[in-house]
């Protein structure tokens, strides 16, 4: 009987110590520190940081954006290194059928490279050029 005593003080000491420490960190975690009408933003400032903010936005993208005159540049380059590439393809095509060389893995390789480089230039006029 006096065993099982001591045990039952032993887990009661031990669940009391369990429930104040639960207790005093719930406590500390739900308590909240006031904040004072004074440290709160005015409606004002927060729309004047926004609009500011904005602004250095604005500036920024259209320090980084292509004009079109190098836009047309670059379309252009892209367009000759395509005809490049065709006729360099289409000359292997012909060089392979009438003449009989074994040019056959060139021929597809450019051919390839022919049709990659297609796409990016659709891909790219559509996108810098579609509104006009």
């Amino acid at each position: 009987m006096l065993q099982t005593a001591k045990n039952f003080l032993r887990h009661s000491k031990l669940i009391s110590t369990s429930v104040v420490l639960l207790a005093s960190l719930s406590l500390s975690i739900l308590m909240a520190f006031p904040v004072h009408a004074e440290d709160a933003p005015h409606e004002g400032e927060s729309a004047q940081i926004l609009q500011a903010f904005n602004k250095q936005h604005r500036e920024d993208e259209h320090a980084k954006a292509i004009t079109d005159k190098d836009k047309q540049r670059i379309m252009f380059s892209l367009g000759v290194a395509l005809i490049t590439l065709v006729m360099i393809t289409g000359g292997l095509g012909i060089a392979m059928g009438i003449y009989g060389k074994p040019v056959f893995v060139a021929h597809m390789i450019f051919a390839a490279l022919s049709m990659t480089l297609a796409v990016v230039h659709a891909i790219v006029g559509v996108v810098w050029f579609y509104p006009f």
